[in-house]
């Protein structure tokens, strides 16, 4: 199904990669501008607000960071971040300057369209409030239900659950999720967020909730999507 048209800003110096961009925009029926520095896109922002702004990390004049942030100072547009390596994702999301969603070059268009277009939907409150209603956390019991039904979690998978249903759409890098698992006062290394990651996706599949709204972000970290209206 085609998305509703919108305005998208693309803030990209690489021409090929700007046209591609464009040409998925258009053939999703969508309306793009392309700016090729970061000045430039701080100013159409400014005076044409868009609906998103896909905005490269490397631009001229002025990078991404700064072009999002100076944005942030006005503007609640979804920004989607793109960089050319892996390893300036968790150092941006370590920054925390206002981006919505990160993606890493080489890429599908086709994924970063279907981002795009989960983003907007967030954006524009269309989230599934059926979905979201299916979700009970108790924090003193420290239990979460899905559709009445208590998973059997434990306190670690408590705490990585509870953080994603508390801000879906959120990129976690590893880093972070440790962070919030402090509290346990146990070992908690790197690699095991991965393994408790695993169970809580089995313990949400038993509750019958979608395990796979959890998504491993390659190279980064997790991401919880909740269902949209018109998926």
């Amino acid at each position: 199904m085609k998305q509703a048209k919108r305005e998208i800003l693309i803030a990209e110096d690489d021409r090929k990669i700007a046209a591609i961009l464009s040409d998925f925009l258009l053939a999703e029926g969508h309306s793009p501008t392309v700016v090729s520095d970061g000045l430039t896109a701080v100013e159409t922002v400014r005076k044409r607000p868009p609906s998103a702004l896909l905005l490269d990390l490397g631009l001229p004049l002025l990078d991404g960071v700064e072009v999002c942030r100076k944005v942030r100072t006005f503007s609640a547009v979804p920004i989607i971040m793109i960089t050319a390596r892996v390893d300036e994702v968790e150092r941006l999301l370590g920054l925390s300057i206002g981006a919505d969603d990160y993606i890493c070059k080489p890429f599908s268009p086709k994924e970063v369209m279907a981002r795009l277009h989960a983003l907007l939907r967030r954006s524009e409150g269309k989230l599934s409030m059926a979905a979201a209603d299916t979700w009970t956390i108790d924090d003193d019991g420290m239990r979460i239900a899905h559709a009445g039904q208590f998973l059997a979690l434990t306190p670690i998978e408590f705490r990585l659950l509870r953080s994603f249903l508390a801000q879906p759409g959120r990129v976690f890098a590893r880093h972070q999720l440790l962070d919030k698992l402090h509290e346990d006062y146990r070992d908690v290394n790197d690699r095991a967020i991965d393994s408790h990651i695993k169970n809580v996706r089995k313990k949400m599949s038993a509750a019958g909730a979608d395990p796979d709204s959890i998504a491993a972000i390659y190279g980064v970290g997790y991401r919880y999507t909740p269902k949209l209206v018109d998926e």
